[in-house]
């Protein structure tokens, strides 16, 4: 790796990065340790429903949550090791055996699955049979829970952003850890406990850092840092929210704007479209499923996505977080404005992506949580040679 830092990772899945030094002065001085928070760590035991974990998704306001075990009965996502253990004995707790995301748990209930005599099942209580599998059953079924990433308190924030910019949403970061190689290639994490950090917590600290060295990146178009990507696909305002979920799962996306349908036959509502240089109307995303009651979510299914936005608007389960905001505003920026601007839109109404639209309101592509920090890094880099 580059002279900020040394990565260690192991071929199952697990990656650590750990600071080595020679990091150059001001922001990239900064480690993980500086961007953490005090909030402690949502996880969910490996028994628990769909149901609780949904609840548990709801109640604190995330987007995913680690999956705990009894250590020596599992094989971890990756094959991964990742323990919790006694701060004085070293007895190990507890096994985080993978990562379970919000698009996860869509991603099965719009499934087709089979019941015991190997028939459909798509009956009226499909959603209740669904939600009570455990959701340790559902591990790996989108791309992110297939490996547990964590990052140690040490590390510097250029390797940090290394991590993220490859798409990497969320890392654990130990707590009076240890970590050791065994036979050179199994990495074993060990910590009293852990906090995570997340892409966004990283943006968060950024936006508030005041530096002239960041500041000179912010202020930068989005257009001439690179960081439009024009490979935008959408859905129609006609895809049903059963279609536009299974979308998201072959996409491998967590978000898409929604388009006006153009009526012609040869456009598959089933399937994403190719969303450049169409008109966005809304936006359907995984976590907005948060917003509905069980109950309700079963008749919602049918619903075509921008009636389902609509629905999901008025929930109360989304409570406070949207700062006053409608649900249904499309969070946009243009080519031209500054990478500043489209990191306080993305932080502010707490979304993953900023749609990229002309003059006229068309999509040109989009920036990502991913693009913005790849970009930033690309630039404190560059300025460090």
């Amino acid at each position: 790796m580059q002279k900020y830092g040394d990565r260690k990772h192991d071929d199952a899945g697990v990656t650590t990065i750990v600071k080595q030094g020679g990091e150059s002065q001001r922001l990239v001085d900064k480690t993980v340790k500086d961007l953490m928070g005090k909030q402690r760590l949502v996880e969910v035991p490996y028994m628990a429903t769909l149901g609780d974990t949904m609840n548990t998704l709801v109640a604190n306001e995330v987007v995913a949550v680690p999956v705990a075990a009894p250590p020596g009965h599992w094989i971890g996502a990756g094959g991964s090791m990742i323990m919790e253990a006694d701060k004085q004995t070293g007895v190990v707790r507890k096994h985080y055996i993978g990562m379970v995301t919000m698009l996860d748990i869509v991603a099965h209930i719009a499934g087709d699955h089979e019941d015991e005599t190997g028939r459909g099942v798509h009956g009226v209580s499909d959603l209740d049979k669904k939600m009570t599998v455990p959701v340790s059953s559902i591990i790996g079924h989108c791309l992110e829970g297939l490996s547990l990433w964590t990052l140690n308190p040490t590390t510097s924030i250029l390797d940090c952003m290394e991590l993220f910019s490859k798409g990497i949403h969320r890392a654990l970061v130990p707590l009076d850890g240890q970590m050791e190689n065994v036979v050179g290639v199994e990495l074993v994490e060990s910590a009293s406990s852990y906090r995570m950090l997340t892409q966004m917590d990283l943006l968060r600290f950024l936006r508030k850092y005041h530096s002239s060295e960041l500041q000179g990146i912010l202020s930068r178009s989005i257009k001439e840092l690179g960081a439009v990507n024009e490979n935008v696909y959408a859905i129609t305002d006609r895809t049903t929210v059963k279609d536009a979920i299974k979308c998201l799962k072959t996409a491998l996306l967590n978000a898409v704007p929604i388009v006006e349908a153009s009526g012609s036959p040869q456009e598959d509502l089933t399937e994403v479209t190719y969303g450049k240089g169409r008109k966005p109307i809304g936006t359907f995303s995984s976590t907005d499923l948060r917003g509905c009651h069980f109950s309700t979510l079963q008749t919602w299914l049918p619903l075509n996505a921008l009636q389902f936005t609509e629905q999901v608007s008025r929930s109360p389960l989304y409570g406070d977080s949207n700062e006053g905001s409608p649900r249904r505003e499309l969070v946009m920026c243009q080519p031209e404005s500054p990478l500043s601007e489209a990191i306080e839109k993305a932080v502010s109404k707490h979304v993953h992506r900023v749609w990229v639209v002309d003059q006229q309101g068309l999509l040109v592509g989009l920036i990502s949580l991913t693009d913005m920090i790849k970009v930033i890094r690309s630039c404190l880099l560059s300025r460090a040679v």
